[in-house]
């Protein structure tokens, strides 16, 4: 399996449609971290978000001949992820925000610098204190902080997952770190909330290929 490990979803998603369908293992194994932050942030627990990244995979793969290359990977599967999570909370959309002046180019809050500093290091009695505060956000805030400094993605593509304005993920981004500031220090790492070790990710594949052996 190593061996693949190099290969873009894309050309996996391409080989896997061929018949080779263990290689969606590599998918799953990629994406389930970033999967779980998304469900913990929505505050499911951890079995709820377990369901859910089951189903989003389950889903993505059934729809795999739906992807069409000409959309990142990731913004296809969270946006997959994003969809059960709605389902699940029976919510229908997010709200419009008042659109107010937000500094363009402002930087995430986590990034993942190459400071071999004491971010390696972090006290895990924080990261708990971080993962509380992030609950306390409002859901439309939490969703826009989760996805932009979480996991990641940039403006554009958060605003295309959660069906809103450049300027509205930019008001709300600017919201919820004011909103956290007093909690969080910049210079934690964002991998440091929510994780999915090693243990769960194991598991988490292992049910998700039981299913589509079965498929």
């Amino acid at each position: 399996m190593e061996l693949y490990n190099e290969l873009s979803e894309t050309q996996i998603a391409e080989r896997i449609l061929k018949g080779e369908k263990s290689l969606y293992e590599i998918i799953v194994r990629r994406f389930n971290p970033t999967l779980y932050k998304i469900g913990r942030s929505y505050n499911y627990n951890h079995e709820d978000t377990e369901d859910l990244m089951q189903d989003t995979f389950v889903d993505a793969y059934k729809n795999l001949s739906l992807f069409e290359g000409r959309s990142n990977f990731k913004t296809w599967i969270i946006r997959i992820m994003l969809n059960n999570c709605f389902r699940k909370k029976e919510k229908a959309g997010f709200k419009n925000e008042i659109q107010q002046d937000v500094n363009d180019n402002s930087k995430p809050m986590f990034t993942h610098s190459n400071n071999d500093t004491t971010q390696k290091i972090l006290n895990h009695e924080l990261g708990n204190i971080i993962e509380e505060a992030l609950k306390k956000l409002p859901e439309d805030y939490r969703m826009v902080f989760a996805l932009r400094e979480i996991n990641g993605l940039n403006v554009a593509e958060t605003a295309a997952l959660l069906q809103i304005s450049a300027a509205n993920v930019k008001v709300r981004l600017n919201r919820s770190k004011s909103m956290l500031r007093a909690e969080i220090e910049k210079s934690y790492a964002a991998e440091e909330l929510f994780e999915f070790n090693a243990v769960y990710c194991n598991a988490m594949t292992d049910r998700v290929m039981k299913i589509i052996d079965e498929l």
